[in-house]
């Protein structure tokens, strides 16, 4: 049934219960797993700080970049640690176009990702999970 699963991380526990089952699913049915992370820009804050410190820039980027070479890391880990071999991706862009390009050009069969809760039914409609279950051209399985 699912050939090809992907499941979305960033840094959050709810990604990382995601994670979990992903890992889960993908070994039960002798499935694919691929981990996919886009890689955010900057904070438009962070301009100021910069005006201060030129060199702050090029910091906030190294330190972005680990930060994500550490998630990665950590997936891998848990993947090898349950017997499973994990392909990971680090993309660049908006995070719903990426994923949802990514998810077609992999033939996706299935995407999992974390549910963040939210108190409001307004914000869950313009949360980027949301969005990316309305884009995404396979099931979508959110974990709580």
């Amino acid at each position: 049934m699912f050939h090809k699963i992907v499941v979305a991380l960033n840094e959050s526990r709810e990604a990382d219960r995601a994670l979990a089952t992903a890992i889960h699913l993908a070994k039960s049915l002798n499935a694919e797993l691929h981990a996919v992370t886009v890689a955010t820009g900057l904070p438009a804050y962070t301009a100021f700080a910069e005006a201060a410190d030129p060199s702050l820039d090029l910091v906030l980027k190294i330190d972005r970049a680990n930060s994500y070479e550490v998630l990665m890391a950590k997936v891998s880990a848990l993947a090898s640690g349950n017997g499973i071999e994990i392909q990971r991706h680090l993309l660049d862009g908006n995070e719903v176009n990426t994923i949802a390009d990514f998810l077609r050009t992999q033939r996706a069969d299935l995407l999992v990702v974390g549910l963040h809760q939210r108190d409001l039914y307004i914000a869950r409609l313009w949360s980027t999970v949301y969005s990316l279950a309305q884009e995404a051209p396979c099931s979508v399985l959110g974990v709580h």
